[in-house]
C-alpha cells in the first residue's frame, strides 16, 4: 500500500524552514529531528525511520511547489554556498565554488533542484508538485 505525505509548501520560505517542514512530515514518532543537510535528507529518504518504512513505496505531495522553486531559488543557493566558503577548515572549498561559478553562470544547480535530484533518487517515492 501506498502511503502519501504532503508538504506544506507554505511553511518553506527558506532553507530552515524546509528543514522544519521535512521533520514535520517525515520524522513523525522519531525521538530527533534532521538537521539541515542534503546528504542527511538523503539518508532519511531511504526510510526505516519516521514515516518511510525502508522501500516502500510513498507519495510526496508538494504544496506551493513553484513558489518554493523561487523560495530555495538562487538567492538562498548563493548564500548557502557562500556560508560553505566562509568554513574551509569544515567543507571542499574548491568544490563549492565550482558550485558557486556554475550558479552565477546561470548554468548551476539551485538548492531546489538538488532536492528535487535527491527525492528523484528514490524509486520508491512519487512526487506530485501541486
Amino acid at each position: 500500500m501506498t502511503q502519501t505525505l504532503t508538504l506544506d509548501g507554505t511553511r518553506i520560505h527558506d532553507i530552515p524552514s524546509f528543514y522544519d517542514e521535512i521533520n514535520r512530515v517525515f520524522m513523525v514518532g522519531v525521538g530527533w529531528t534532521l538537521g539541515p543537510s542534503l546528504d542527511a535528507l538523503d539518508d532519511m529518504l531511504y526510510g526505516g525511520y519516521g514515516a518511510l518504512d525502508g522501500d516502500a513505496p510513498a507519495t510526496l505531495v508538494w504544496t506551493d511547489f513553484e513558489a518554493n522553486r523561487e523560495a530555495l531559488g538562487v538567492g538562498t543557493t548563493r548564500q548557502y554556498l557562500l556560508g560553505k566558503l566562509a568554513q574551509p577548515e569544515r567543507f571542499n572549498s574548491a568544490h563549492f565554488q565550482r558550485a558557486l561559478d556554475a550558479l552565477e553562470a546561470g548554468t548551476g544547480q539551485t538548492y531546489f533542484d538538488i532536492v528535487l535530484e535527491i527525492i528523484g533518487a528514490h524509486p520508491n517515492i512519487t512526487l506530485l508538485p501541486r
